[in-house]
């Protein structure tokens, strides 16, 4: 009989990677342990380390021996920096950190891999399974991911196990934070005794509050029907210490999102001159902190591999999928925008991600691991 998906084996699996704490930056234990089990398993693994030697990432290529496209499996492991939950199974679901974002997901690409060898049913190309730390922002910003995307470890096609499974992804924004600091050179005073001739942090604040308003004026004529307009958002503005003290120090931080088509130094180089001018006009010094979590991302929905995932899902029990956004950025980001390459973000069911109450669906994740053999199959095989 072909080997198929082994629920326990795939249960077995998640457990043991939520049971290993792995917050961003911290993820060495887990891609140890996850090194040394595929190891034991058979598979060659590798472990590049993408300018991450505390954490080197995880990497295995299972080839059929005949020439062949390459479809890549990838999962990041590490999670939010909140109290560590251990995992627990019931009999529908698996609760712990990271169990939905996205050690089920990753495992269920583990399990897919298994599969896929023991069935014999890849007759062409490869599959590349990957795995990897400095995921999630504020802690990462996908440094380790995007160096070994340049350093060419990538597939002709990617799948990433992201809790999104109600449409097939075609385009999200990019994403920055920015923080911004105003600042006067005078000493800290009482509000009656202020120095006339010394700026207001507030009020060059309230002056660039203006200027984003402007400029979200500007760029909401910039638009896709599915992901939405480009977008500047203030989320904290902050100034000074008690009531009737001179404030020194004016800061405020906030998000820029953009849509394909536009360069992450083209925005952020439109953000700073827009700052810089309000610095002239104010007097004031203004220090800017700028960083980008993910480029924008777009899927050409003509390409072959759309079609093949269709294909699959409805071979897994499934029924097509409809096209939609991505509300949030991940690493099909960078595959696309470093890359050019084709990526689908699918996942199993689950909640709670990014709260200590994460939750997966042990069922999806079997459905997942089902949907990511037959696309690999149908891929390489043509």
């Amino acid at each position: 009989m072909p080997a198929t998906v082994q629920r326990q084996r795939l249960i077995d699996t998640i457990t043991r990677m939520v049971s290993i704490p792995s917050r961003t930056g911290e993820c060495g234990l887990l891609l140890d342990d996850m090194a040394a089990m595929l190891t034991a398993e058979g598979f060659k693994v590798d472990r590049p380390v993408g300018g991450h030697p505390a954490a080197p990432a995880v990497a295995v290529r299972y080839d059929s021996g005949q020439p062949g496209p390459t479809i890549q499996f990838n999962g990041h492991v590490d999670t939010v920096h909140l109290p560590f939950v251990p995992p627990a199974v019931t009999a529908t679901q698996i609760t712990g950190s990271g169990s939905i974002d996205m050690k089920g997901g990753t495992a269920a690409a583990i399990e897919a891999l298994r599969v896929i060898r023991d069935s014999g049913v890849l007759k062409k190309g490869s599959v590349l399974f990957t795995a990897h730390d400095l995921h999630e922002a504020p802690w990462g910003f996908g440094q380790q991911l995007n160096q070994m995307i340049r350093d060419g470890l990538v597939g002709d096609a990617v799948l990433i196990p992201e809790y999104l499974n109600q449409c097939i992804p075609t385009v999200s924004r990019g994403s920055a934070t920015w923080k911004i600091f105003i600042r006067r050179t005078g000493a800290p005073v009482h509000e009656v005794m202020r120095p006339l001739d010394e700026p207001s942090v507030i009020n060059a604040g309230a002056e660039l509050v203006a200027r984003f308003r402007q400029l979200g004026d500007a760029i909401a004529g910039r638009t896709d029907p599915l992901a939405g307009s480009e977008t500047v958002f203030i989320g904290q503005i902050h100034s000074g210490e008690i009531f009737n003290q001179y404030p020194q120090v004016c800061w405020m931080e906030g998000t820029r999102r953009w849509l394909p088509g536009r360069s992450p130094d083209e925005v952020e180089k439109e953000f700073r001159q827009l700052v810089a001018q309000v610095e002239r006009k104010t007097k004031t010094q203004i220090e800017v902190q700028f960083q980008v979590i993910r480029d924008a991302f777009k899927l050409d929905t003509t390409h072959p591999f759309v079609e093949t995932f269709q294909q699959a899902l409805v071979e897994a029990g499934g029924q097509r999928l409809p096209l939609g956004a991505k509300p949030f950025v991940d690493d099909c980001n960078s595959f696309w925008s470093l890359a050019g390459i084709p990526g689908i973000t699918h996942g199993p069911t689950g909640g709670g991600a990014h709260t200590v109450e994460e939750w997966l669906s042990i069922d999806d994740a079997v459905r997942v691991a089902n949907v990511y053999v037959l696309t690999a199959a149908k891929f390489c095989n043509g």
